[in-house]
């Protein structure tokens, strides 16, 4: 057995030896985790992904085979999943606009045809832990995706499972702003409601494991040790943080729809991801008798999952965030002429520089986050405020590294949407707005010398769209010459400094 082998148990082996394995939402938060444990247990892994580029700097991403794939579209899922035995189906639409419910099941239907066609052994699939009849939207979606997976020929196994404890995770980034943000807080009926949260180390470790389950379709609930309330899971995360122990005054009139507007204030989750979570949480989640999953995983303490997604966080050592599957789409850079794809108003910097092409870079890819603009902060504080009040996703989300950048990147409310080390970085506005922006960095050699070249462009939405930037445009001119000067400064500095 290649995957008993390692995980440590044995039996009849289901698979016969070699086994390839596709992971459906590859560059999300749990898939991007998995694949390297599937590589190290032994499975030769074919990653589906909407958008490849976002997994060439992955450090394992010359040992798998990355087929371009859109779940929504039958075609590309039958071809994505050619010459695998078994598949992790991993993607939901949370947060995306529309109807979530009906895409995720349009998807899980592409998804089984695809597997059934292709004679897939297994699907393993992650949903969401709860039961009764009075579930959330998202809860009930969730659970009827993997209904939908199971409808057809090919047997799935279907884990669930509540909240996830781990760097980066939605789960966890709520609970850390929520409990670091507000030292009292005026919260709903729903933080006493119980659950069972589970480190991302366990999930992984259930997840590979189910791949040598049993013949046959099966669910199997998973959680952690403890079953807490979000109440007390607060509290435990702030006495871990070395923080004092918050004043919590339930409200009982405080509405999903509230709730959801008030953590899209205080923590960096959009409304639109907030407000089904909130909503779930008025469902007790803890896993039911007879339903655990029957696997050799040790699940961790939920003190010494926090811990660990902390030391994570202050090591830099995060390799994946809730943000990463939500890249906006693919977009025409800046530079291209100023009518493609319609209008592209401008506003060019070239700033005359003696810094080496490589302190330009690192000047400006570590842009935002603690850093922050090079000038006039307070400006872009206030920027990210009145987004955040407006249901955007404001300057909260900061960046996953002080300095590294890689394609698809979070930097507060941007997203990188292009990087060229040493030479060009692109960042596409995810703040809410009447048309579309980009702000583009470019190290340029001439005749004369080096230069900086710094472009933002915003294709306006509307009459709407066009008033914005006019009205903008003298206050945004001035800083954005500004911070390219500052950016030229900072990485002459550094220059200077190498030559000492």
């Amino acid at each position: 057995m290649i995957l008993g082998s390692v995980l440590g148990y044995g039996g009849d082996d289901p698979y016969d030896g070699w086994m390839r394995t596709a992971v459906a939402g590859a560059t999300g938060y749990i898939g991007s985790r998995l694949v390297p444990q599937l590589l190290d247990a032994g499975s030769e892994v074919v990653c589906l992904a909407r958008t490849p580029g976002k997994l060439d700097d992955r450090p394992w991403r010359n040992a798998v085979e990355v087929r371009r794939c859109d779940v929504l579209d039958a075609e590309q899922l039958v071809t994505g999943l050619e010459g695998c035995d078994a598949a992790y189906y991993l993607v939901h639409s949370m947060g995306s606009n529309g109807d979530f419910a009906a895409a995720d099941r349009a998807a899980a239907a592409n998804f089984a045809d695809a597997a059934e066609e292709n004679r897939l052994r297994r699907i393993v699939y992650l949903g969401g832990l709860g039961s009764g009849d009075e579930l959330s939207s998202h809860l009930d979606s969730r659970q009827e995706v993997g209904s939908v997976l199971a409808s057809g020929s090919t047997p799935v196994t279907e884990l669930r499972a509540a909240v996830v404890i781990g760097s980066g995770s939605v789960s966890f980034e709520m609970l850390r702003y929520l409990t670091e943000v507000l030292p009292i807080m005026t919260t709903p009926r729903w933080v006493e409601t119980k659950c069972q949260p589970i480190a991302i180390r366990d999930v992984l470790s259930y997840l590979v494991a189910t791949l040598e389950d049993l013949p046959g379709s099966r669910i199997y609930e998973i959680g952690g040790p403890d079953v807490v309330s979000y109440h007390e899971m607060m509290q435990l995360y702030a006495e871990v943080a070395g923080l004092r122990r918050r004043v919590i005054l339930p409200v009982p009139v405080l509405s999903p729809r509230l709730s959801s507007l008030w953590i899209g204030l205080v923590t960096p989750l959009p409304v639109g991801v907030a407000r089904p979570l909130v909503d779930s949480l008025r469902n007790e989640v803890t896993v039911s008798a007879g339903r655990a999953a029957p696997f050799p995983v040790d699940p961790m303490p939920l003190r010494k999952a926090i811990e660990q997604a902390l030391d994570l966080d202050d090591q830099l050592d995060v390799p994946s965030r809730w943000s990463d599957a939500n890249a906006s789409p693919a977009r025409p850079l800046a530079g291209d002429p100023e009518w493609a794809g319609g209008t592209l108003l401008v506003d060019r910097q070239v700033v005359e520089t003696r810094a080496s092409p490589e302190d330009l870079f690192w000047a400006f890819s570590r842009i935002g986050g603690s850093v922050g603009y090079y000038t006039h902060d307070w400006a872009w504080r206030l920027r990210g405020l009145i987004d955040t009040l407006v249901g955007g996703v404001g300057l909260r989300r900061g960046r996953r590294h002080p300095e590294e950048v890689r394609l698809h990147d979070t930097v507060d409310f941007w997203r990188v949407s292009a990087v060229m080390p040493g030479e060009f970085m692109q960042l596409s506005a995810e703040m809410r707005l009447p048309g579309e922006a980009w702000l583009e960095w470019r190290v340029n050699e001439g005749s004369e010398g080096r230069q900086l070249e710094q472009t933002a462009s915003f294709r306006p939405r509307g009459l709407a769209g066009r008033m914005y930037w006019y009205a903008m445009l003298p206050f945004q001119h001035l800083i954005l010459e500004r911070m390219a000067r500052g950016i030229s400064q900072a990485a002459e500095k550094r220059t200077s400094l190498d030559v000492a």
